[in-house]
């Protein structure tokens, strides 16, 4: 094999394909010119989740099959990747910035002696080298970071970065993996796997979102939203300053440092529009935003506008949908 595959890794969760996935193959083939898109799936002899995959017209999917997959650690999939990865040699390695992503990627970078970038807003290539964009410095800039002397690149984006599109076009090869040596982790078990409820989540996937910001803080404002949000069947998101507030926390926080959200319908309350926030609402569908400052970069990002106070917004909207 040569240096010409992206690999994308198929990330599961109680049995089912996680969409940051579906995310990171569209961006893949986007960014890939003449390279392979390759998903590394691993799974149990009694699943068939390959099928799902090519939906999202990957070049090839490369299967592993194996029971003992079933209960596997991330170190034993770190384990397992590495070995695929000597025989393969990838050019890049792409995973979602989760719980698991997080978990498997740096084990995988350790093992192969090369470079992970986590937590990437953009990706693309220049020749055979990977631009990776990610915040630093506080999230005040963002950095284009790259690894010019190892191989494979490595990095970690966040989910809803990217739009995921199926490609029933493309055909699609099929590889199965039964070969590889499965190395036990010897102090970790995996006895039971649940799914996790969390506010971060239903943020994230939620397709409908009121966010509230410094401008609308107070009680009211956030008693009245919340009732906005019942009505309209919405979750409610936050800006890094209201993560004090004893309603919220950081799970509920947008932008940069907190989640990447994808809604079909954004209503902004009070949200300046720093670029720590904007840069986490990119892939909504509708944005209405509401602010005192005329010159809020808020409205750049906006379908619909209104200068005005959030909490007079509100108590005018509410008596309209009633």
């Amino acid at each position: 094999m040569t240096d010409q595959e992206i690999w994308v890794y198929a990330e599961k969760h109680v049995g089912m394909i996680q969409p940051v996935t579906y995310q990171l193959i569209t961006k893949a083939k986007e960014i890939a010119n003449d390279k392979k898109v390759v998903v590394i799936l691993f799974e149990a002899t009694d699943k068939n989740l390959e099928e799902k995959i090519k939906e999202f017209g990957p070049n090839e999917i490369v299967v592993v099959k194996d029971d003992r997959l079933k209960d596997a650690t991330d170190s034993e999939i770190a384990s397992l990747m590495a070995e695929l990865a000597d025989r393969r040699k990838p050019n890049s390695i792409l995973f979602g910035a989760t719980v698991v992503g997080r978990s498997i990627a740096p084990r995988l970078q350790a093992k192969l002696n090369t470079g992970l970038t986590s937590d990437c807003l953009n990706l693309a290539f220049d020749d055979d080298l990977l631009i990776q964009t990610k915040p630093s410095y506080g999230d005040n800039i963002m950095c284009e970071i790259v690894c010019p002397k190892h191989r494979p690149q490595m990095a970690s984006v966040r989910p809803n970065t990217f739009e995921a599109k199926k490609d029933l076009n493309q055909s699609v090869i099929v590889t199965k993996i039964n070969d590889l040596f499965f190395k036990k982790a010897e102090r970790i078990k995996i006895i039971e796997e649940t799914p996790l409820l969390s506010k971060s989540d239903s943020i994230a996937n939620a397709d409908r979102v009121i966010a509230l910001g410094r401008g609308a803080a107070d009680e009211k404002a956030v008693r009245l939203a919340e009732e906005l949000a019942r009505k309209l069947g919405a979750k409610i998101g936050v800006t890094r300053p209201l993560t004090d507030h004893p309603k919220f926390s950081g799970d509920d926080q947008i932008g940069q440092s907190g989640n990447t959200i994808a809604p079909k319908l954004l209503v902004n309350l009070g949200v300046h529009g720093a670029v720590q926030y904007t840069t986490g609402i990119g892939s909504a569908e509708l944005v209405v935003s509401i602010d005192k400052d005329p010159e809020a970069p808020i409205f750049n990002y906006s379908n619909y506008s209104y200068v005005g106070d959030s909490v007079s917004f509100l108590e005018s909207f509410l008596k309209v949908i009633q």
